[in-house]
């Protein structure tokens, strides 16, 4: 049987906490001091502990110290009427799991505790495998292989590689793979977003230029193509590449020679160019946007990176790389995924692909506090791909308007003086955007009514009022 040692010198929070523990079936212990809590961790062994941090004597931020090793592998939340900053950094840095605010209820004192609990009998993670890695890439997909096999022809060659795919893919790592495995690798690998480039400056960048070339050209300057030299240059969206710079961007690939700014003397320079988009260059191409001869000379072999949706097999392996990674160097270590939360990521359609995802799962092992990471610790998804509507199509909101408008005609003719009309009409609409809230949040009441911004009594007398189920 799981046991729960509560340290709190107020009755009320250490009765109310018992009568919770003994319900979810633990054995429950408390204390009334720091010190008296020490001699109890000293004399048994506790899975779960809850401590105040304003105590008589020796205060709880004092204690975590003291009973940190002795507790082991035992999640230690904290619990504090005293919600400030400084506290609050002060518990996590000395090893809080979890930091309640009071006053709390017990519903969220219950999650707690189960997921602490679930923490501590999660297994530990088994990180991915060398076949499954490469560079920072993670995937056994055939849509990923096929990129693995692409990386290493690309890396064998010289010739130009044209990376093609959505933002967030992992375009440069992809890049930095190529230059890695390359007979390159001992060189520099040179990096530039073109569309990050000043429209002005942006030959002066690539070409460098000399003294005196421009207003404000005090000395002379190396341009990126030179800099690259021995190594490879990465220019990233590529397709933003001025049309005025095209030309000459092909005369230098062609020729392997950069002219810089304000003179006319050829250097011979010797650089591999890897180039990405999530442009489609072949439409700005028929747009007379870019040109088909660069084109040809930037895709000698193209690299088509898939977005995370088209091989979400591979999600479960990449979440659990990110989660390694975000672990490096932190005080919480041992983080794991529950099944349902998973589930959840995988549910999700990533508009922002691999990147999002990074983002996403660094921000769960911080709401989780290093531990068993749940559905709950999972912020909402961005916002989805806007979609397109068809000629003649209405907006959803508009459908809404339209359709609530002919409702309310209907009740002026069927019911003109009931005196109920308002009340229908909620009964009509409540419900199902109640259920449809609560299940985007989990059945969490609290988080749901934080979405709706109502208060979470306010939504619990509306689950009643329309027996709404919330298990």
């Amino acid at each position: 049987m799981p046991r729960l040692l509560i340290v709190d010198d107020e009755p009320s929070i250490c009765w109310g906490l018992e009568r919770l523990g003994e319900s979810m079936g633990l054995e429950v212990d408390s204390a009334s001091s720091a010190e008296e809590g020490l001699r109890k961790v000293d004399a048994s062994q506790y899975d779960v502990v809850f401590l105040d941090v304003r105590l008589p004597g020796m205060d709880g931020l004092e204690a975590m110290p003291r009973l940190r090793p002795r507790l082991g592998e035992a999640p230690l939340v904290v619990m504090t009427a005293y919600g400030d900053l400084a506290t609050a950094v002060e518990a996590t840095r000395r090893g809080a799991f979890e930091y309640l605010i009071k006053p709390f209820d017990l519903d969220q004192a219950e999650r707690v505790i189960r997921h602490a609990l679930a923490a501590r009998e999660a297994p530990a993670p088994t990180p991915p495998t060398d076949q499954e890695t490469i560079d920072g890439f993670v995937g056994r997909s055939p849509r990923m292989q096929e990129v693995f096999k692409r990386i290493a022809l690309a890396a064998a060659s010289d010739a130009p590689a044209l990376l093609a795919g959505e933002s967030g893919t992992g375009k440069e790592l992809a890049a930095r793979a190529i230059h890695r495995y390359s007979a390159r690798s001992n060189g520099p690998f040179v990096a530039l977003n073109v569309a990050a480039l000043n429209p002005s400056l942006a030959e002066s960048e690539l070409f460098g230029h000399a003294r005196g070339a421009f207003t404000g050209a005090d000395a002379p300057r190396t341009g990126l193509l030179e800099l690259a030299a021995g190594g490879t240059l990465f220019l990233d969206e590529v397709a933003d590449i001025p049309p005025s710079l095209q030309v000459k961007l092909l005369r230098c690939l062609e020729l392997q020679e950069v002219t810089p700014v304000g003179t006319n003397q050829p250097r011979k320079t010797d650089y591999r160019i890897v180039a990405a988009t999530h442009r489609d260059l072949g439409e700005l191409i028929r747009q007379g946007a870019f040109r088909e001869d660069l084109y040809f000379r930037l895709s000698a072999l193209r690299i088509e990176l898939p977005p995370l949706r088209e091989r979400l097999e591979d999600l479960p392996a990449l979440a659990e790389s990110f989660l390694r990674r975000a672990e490096q160097g932190s005080t919480w270590g041992g983080s794991s995924f529950d099944p349902a939360a998973l589930a959840e990521l995988q549910r999700r359609r990533w508009p922002g692909n691999v990147r999002e995802l990074r983002h996403a799962v660094e921000s769960a092992r911080l709401l989780s506090r290093g531990g068993r990471i749940l559905p709950m610790h999972l912020e909402p998804s961005g916002p989805a791909v806007p979609r397109v509507l068809a000629k003649g199509e209405e907006e959803p909101d508009e459908i809404l308007r339209r359709l609530l408008r002919e409702y309310a005609t209907r009740l002026a003719e069927e019911r003109p003086e009931s005196g109920d009309w308002y009340e229908r009409f909620l009964s009509l609409v409540e419900p199902p955007f109640l259920e449809a809230t609560l299940g985007r949040y989990r059945q969490q009441c609290a988080a749901a009514a934080r979405a709706l911004g109502i208060h979470r009594t306010t939504l619990r007398k509306k689950l009643d009022q329309y027996g709404i189920q919330n298990d």
